[in-house]
């Protein structure tokens, strides 16, 4: 597996490599740009010399928010994110034996269940569980039955609606695309 989500090699690299990386690029996911949102966790491995999830939940609350804040930032919105790493990270720890890929392959689950396992880390919602999924799916290997149906739309294969579809940078101009698309529906509905 090798992603091409942020341009940038190296956060490239740990994102295909490391799965707890991967898993937290996708919480940054918000209110940012998608590959500043999966570029974070390069910065904290940098920062902190590991993104282990139980080398991110030993850290000190306040002064993983500072490594959140040094420029350039990991969020915009350095204090919520870095709570909400350090959450997701002590999960894996303590439910998952400290092996993110646990989540979605512990027991063979099919798809509905690791979407359920999904939903139930801290900052996962139904949207972002049903878009790791089409990304576990997609770009990954997930061979969890029933994964696509589990994705909803974002399983659908050439949907171009996240993350799970961005391959080069001819797929990134279709997912921006279609989000720009949904985004102006969404406002003209609100009318």
């Amino acid at each position: 597996m090798e992603l091409h989500i942020t341009g940038d090699p190296a956060a490239d690299t740990l994102l295909s490599n490391d799965a707890f990386a991967l898993l937290t690029g996708m919480l940054l996911d918000q209110q940012v740009t998608m590959e500043s949102a999966f570029a974070g966790p390069e910065k904290i491995r940098a920062r902190l010399g590991s993104i282990e999830p139980s080398v991110v939940a030993a850290q000190d609350p306040q002064a993983f928010v500072e490594v959140f804040k040094e420029r350039p930032a990991v969020h915009r919105f350095p204090g919520s994110m870095a709570g909400r790493v350090q959450a997701l990270a002590e999960t894996v720890q303590r439910d998952w034996e400290g092996d993110a890929t646990l989540i979605w392959t512990k027991g063979q689950p099919d798809g509905k269940e690791v979407l359920r396992r999904l939903q139930a880390l801290p900052g996962f919602g139904e949207q972002k569980a049903k878009i790791f999924l089409a990304l576990l799916g997609k770009q990954c290997g997930l061979q969890a039955p029933g994964w696509r149906e589990a994705a909803g739309h974002y399983g659908e294969a050439d949907a171009y609606l996240s993350v799970a579809d961005i391959v080069d940078p001819e797929s990134l101009v279709k997912v921006r695309a279609s989000k720009q698309a949904a985004k102006a529906a969404a406002k003209a509905a609100k009318g």
